[in-house]
């Protein structure tokens, strides 16, 4: 059993117990117009701004299905990197207004573009249709600046940020590198973390069954990379790879797992587990020491990859890298 009480601190209890207030547990019981309203109430609580300097415009880029609707932020310095931001929330929460202060705050931190990707929520729009939008929302990219484009997301994100570089892997100009942030990547559920944290605060793993359920519509589809980038036999010449994730969280077992097979196939991985940290942390990053400390290092891995440096800070100052 695992105790809570040892390994999460009382800043982080703080921040799991005002979440809560915003957010119940039991929130999947309710419908999803009620779900998502819940969740843009707790995220508005929660804005903290935009850095001085920062500033955002929200358009769309046209896809094959849809319009895309996106947010550039641009800071005051010449941007040398162009950060591609897909945002959390299980598939079927969340969009440009969700993640607008993290997004405000890696252009400000870190002088880059950063565009956030609107992609269709299920269950209205099932799989593919967030994948299809990441895709077309990086070729837009790709074509439109000059600069290198990095992705970066977190949960759901960075899951979609994965599946465009396993699909980009011939492209003229791929992904110069991936910052995952607690991502679930389909890993195996009947090990480490899934079953170590399987009632952790913030997310559950019933939690991560109602999400995968909703977003294919209940139909199994084992083994699409475009679902489950774990799923994929061929790990060779992804992008360099940092992937940061909490210790409290059923899915922190996929990051070790896919910094390995990335490792094992020539390639350039770290994975940092963030200690006493829950699902859901950048929330958490101007209130909780370990949370501010974490992000930071994320700030730090989006600035490297974005130069094209694989030399990646390591433990101590970036966690736990258990390489």
């Amino acid at each position: 059993m695992t105790d809570y009480k040892i390994l999460i601190d009382a800043e982080t209890r703080a921040f799991i117990e005002r979440t809560s207030s915003y957010y119940p547990p039991d929130t999947i019981d309710y419908t999803i117009a009620e779900q998502r309203e819940i969740y843009d109430r707790m995220c508005r609580e929660f804005f903290a701004g935009y850095p001085e300097g920062v500033t955002a415009e929200t358009t769309a880029i046209a896809g094959p299905a849809c319009n895309i609707p996106i947010r550039i932020y641009r800071s005051a310095s010449q941007a040398t990197a162009t950060v591609l931001y897909c945002h959390g929330g299980g598939f079927i929460l969340g969009g440009l207004d969700s993640h607008d202060d993290v997004c405000a705050e890696l252009c400000g931190r870190t002088g880059y573009e950063v565009v956030s990707v609107d992609y269709r929520l299920a269950p209205e729009h099932l799989h593919p249709a967030a994948f299809d939008d990441a895709m077309n929302a990086f070729e837009w990219a790709a074509a439109s600046y000059a600069q290198p484009v990095l992705l970066c997301g977190d949960s759901a994100g960075g899951n979609l940020c994965a599946a465009v570089s396993h699909a980009t892997r011939g492209h003229a100009k791929r992904p110069i590198g991936q910052v995952l942030i607690y991502p679930g990547l389909g890993g195996d559920r009947s090990r480490g973390s899934y079953v170590r944290h399987a009632e952790a605060p913030m997310l559950t793993t019933r939690d991560l069954e109602f999400y995968k359920h909703i977003r294919t519509g209940g139909v199994d589809q084992t083994g699409d990379i475009t679902l489950y980038p774990l799923a994929d036999a061929d790990f060779a010449n992804l992008p360099p790879t940092v992937l940061i994730t909490a210790e409290c969280d059923p899915l922190s077992s996929d990051g070790e797992a896919y910094r390995d097979r990335i490792v094992a196939a020539g390639g350039r991985a770290t994975w940092l587990e963030e200690k006493g940290l829950v699902h859901g942390y950048l929330r958490a990053r101007h209130t909780v020491g370990r949370a501010r400390a974490s992000f930071t290092r994320i700030v730090e891995a989006v600035s490297a990859l974005g130069k094209g440096r694989v030399d990646l800070v390591r433990a101590p100052r970036m966690g736990i890298d258990r390489r």
